[in-house]
């Protein structure tokens, strides 16, 4: 399958434009979740990067709220699974029916079919029904009984685990987990939010008034508009640098994958269109090198011994290696240079 043409996409948006469309969105989620705009925003960063989204944490924390949320905030078709171990590949990409009518087989859409695909609980499912989703979410089609049926632009999954309660469920493989672009956890809210979510939360359900504030071709239009962010070539060179890290750090027996460096590019894009940027910095690589590399990576036995997390050992990373040294400067940045000849990404950034 082909990339998605500039047509099918539409024109790009201006920057007011998408401030205002993005904002909206935002916006509109945090009627639901409370207390949590970095989470919302890092979502939304991954639908406009074209990636699919891990949420991870223990019950209770709003992990499906958030991805209804944004569902529900796009105007666009949205198809939830329920991941439990009886559910069959065929449920999710669809399955060929005998039509007697007209003596031929008939193929019935799986609920893959759909531009927001919310799977709640995903490790519940058996490795063949969670392997249904490998070829779509990578590909962006489903083939089934030898017959390639293209998906819809945009195409998201967003997929809920409990990392808590084991019992019963089926760990992702790894070549699944590499295919989520951004692992996120909720978190706890603060006591503000939490005392607020009661009067937002106590009386009624806020989701079911959710209205949508976007549409399927505005998101396809900040999605052209995120392809046209610039990256200059040392911001390219400091994120294989982060990659290759991973794959020669001693607490890690398995580093990050090329598809990561792919996508922690293309995040970074989305991050720095959302501050109203059209270049990316590498302030924008460090921020998401924990959501888009940790889930990727698997750590030695030593240092599980010495119970270092993934997060940590990322981390760690970011802040041993060097930043890039000869800061290239975008061509759409017309400001002058800095007092010392260099050019500075962002005046709020000395």
């Amino acid at each position: 399958m082909t990339q998605p043409s500039w047509d099918q996409l539409g024109g790009p948006l201006s920057g007011a434009e998408f401030r205002a469309a993005s904002d909206a969105i935002v916006a509109n989620i945090e009627q639901v979740i409370e207390g949590k705009t970095a989470t919302v925003r890092l979502a939304l960063a991954v639908l406009l990067a074209e990636g699919h989204l891990l949420i991870e944490d223990v019950p209770g924390v709003g992990k499906t709220k958030l991805a209804k949320a944004m569902a529900r905030s796009i105007d666009c078709s949205v198809r939830r699974i329920q991941f439990t171990p009886d559910l069959l590949p065929s449920d999710v990409t669809g399955v060929s029916v005998y039509n007697q009518e007209t003596h031929d087989f008939e193929f019935k859409p799986g609920a893959v079919f759909a531009n927001l695909v919310v799977g709640d609980e995903i490790n519940r499912a058996s490795p063949k029904t969670q392997s249904a989703l490998l070829e779509s979410m990578e590909e962006r089609q489903v083939t089934v009984d030898g017959t390639t049926y293209e998906l819809q632009t945009p195409f998201m999954v967003i997929a809920t685990q409990n990392p808590i309660e084991m019992e019963g469920t089926y760990p992702l493989p790894e070549a699944q987990r590499d295919r989520f672009t951004a692992r996120i956890a909720m978190g706890y809210p603060d006591p503000g939010a939490e005392l607020a979510m009661l009067d937002v939360h106590g009386t009624r359900d806020p989701i079911v008034a959710l209205k949508p504030v976007s549409d399927a071709a505005t998101v396809r239009r900040l999605i052209a508009t995120v392809r046209e962010v610039h990256v200059a070539d040392a911001v390219k060179q400091y994120a294989v640098n982060l990659v290759t890290a991973t794959r020669e750090a001693p607490d890690l027996r398995l580093g990050a994958s090329p598809r990561s460096t792919l996508q922690l590019l293309r995040t970074a894009r989305a991050v720095a269109a959302l501050e109203g940027r059209d270049y990316v910095l590498p302030d924008d690589l460090q921020s998401l090198a924990v959501p888009v590399m940790a889930h990727r990576i698997i750590p030695t036995a030593d240092a599980q011994l010495a119970r270092r997390t993934t997060d940590a050992i990322i981390a760690d990373i970011v802040h041993r290696l060097p930043l890039p040294h000869e800061r290239q400067r975008s061509p759409y940045d017309t400001r002058p240079p800095s007092s010392d000849g260099r050019a500075q990404y962002d005046p709020r950034r000395g």
